[in-house]
């Protein structure tokens, strides 16, 4: 019965994209909030990685697959001081459980406050003000298939209000990883936000979820502390181009745009729009460094004259025994960059063992091989 479901897990994967192809991007989508990163590695990633080996419980939100024994009790807490005075806070917790199937647990929590808005009629009177609040809770679980493979699946409830208009969806992000420690590699594949709404806004018509299809490679060098990573986002559809007025050429005589052609072909621009790229060094277990390049944001977001650093995005961490603590600085536009923190812990190592936290597992610890 365990190989029966295990096998229909995978299989899913690979299958349940190919229903939801017709979905569009570009700002189209309810709970558009749930595409961003809930911890600073991750942003510093450049904002999706789906098969980082860092034994970090963030990395458990982004692919349920990758939550494993060796992330058992530990803590996570981010806080982002997003644009326009947006506060985002993400929570995750991870436990491990032998008895019961050996099998992996987390818990995510990703909360969004957008502040007060003036409230007007259509001709410009103030009628108060308005609050707006983005909220969604998991569950994810997963296995171990093998030596090497890994699959997992999350429930998420998300749940958006404003000015008491409220919406909620109930969706699920389904994984697989791959870990070779001999050669230093690993893969992962996750098909995310796959659902449906429970209530929408009133007034709104159908709005279709933030559904994507991920894809990652990592490859650690056995005599360079460097690792290289890779993604690709958005593999269910080939053209993310924003649609540019610019692009048009003038072929009439009165220099008309001719929506019919382009100036080119773009195929480069395409293509790398899928593509995140990041490097990390890791000189040993107290440091990590990280710098990201992701083109979708450079390309939607850089302006033509001014690019900046648009589309990129740095951080470190510093491992100190009792906790971790990560810092990112990304840039989305050339308006500013913003800053995030996170804090990540062992609750066995930060409060006394006694005898109830040894009947609750939190001395227990499960090391893996470096990676």
């Amino acid at each position: 019965m365990m190989h029966r479901l295990r096998n229909r897990l995978l299989i899913a994967l690979f299958f349940i994209p190919v229903a939801a192809s017709a979905q569009v991007t570009g700002g189209e989508h309810i709970f558009e909030f749930l595409r961003l990163p809930q911890g600073p590695h991750l942003s510093a990633l450049g904002g999706i990685n789906v098969a980082s080996p860092a034994q970090e419980i963030e990395m458990g939100l982004q692919n349920p697959s990758l939550m494993r024994p060796a992330l058992h009790n530990e803590l996570g807490l981010a806080y982002n001081s997003y644009y326009a005075g947006i506060s985002i806070a993400n929570l995750a917790y991870g436990y491990y459980v032998p008895k019961l199937a050996h099998t992996s647990f987390i818990l995510g929590i990703q909360y969004l406050d957008y502040g007060s808005f003036d409230k007007t009629d259509y001709i410009g009177i103030s009628q108060g003000s308005v609050q707006a609040q983005d909220f969604a809770v998991s569950l994810g679980a997963s296995h171990a298939y093998g030596e090497r493979w890994r699959y997992g699946a999350a429930l998420k409830l998300a749940y958006s209000s404003y000015d008491g208009n409220v919406a909620a969806g109930l969706l699920a992000d389904v994984g697989i990883s791959y870990t070779d420690t001999s050669n230093l590699i690993s893969l992962g594949a996750t098909a995310k936000n796959i659902g449906f709404l429970i209530t929408q806004y009133s007034g709104s018509g159908s709005e279709p979820l933030p559904f994507d299809l991920q894809l990652s490679i990592s490859k650690r060098f056995a005599h360079l502390p460097l690792r290289l990573m890779a993604t690709l986002h958005h593999l269910y559809e080939w053209d993310v181009r924003y649609n540019n007025p610019a692009d048009l050429q003038s072929n009439s005589l009165f220099g008309t745009p001719d929506s019919s052609e382009l100036t080119n072909a773009h195929f480069a621009d395409k293509l790398f729009r899928h593509f995140i790229f990041a490097a990390e060094l890791v000189p040993g277990n107290r440091l990590t460094l990280t710098v990201s390049y992701n083109h979708l944001h450079r390309g939607e977001l850089a302006l033509d004259d001014k690019k900046g650093l648009a589309g990129f995005a740095f951080g470190v961490g510093l491992n100190l025994n009792k906790f971790q603590v990560h810092y990112a600085r990304s840039y989305y536009h050339i308006a500013g960059a913003y800053n995030e923190f996170g804090l990540s812990m062992r609750l066995g190592k930060i409060t006394g063992i006694g005898h109830a936290t040894e009947r609750w597992g939190w001395d227990k610890e499960y090391p893996e091989k470096a990676l």
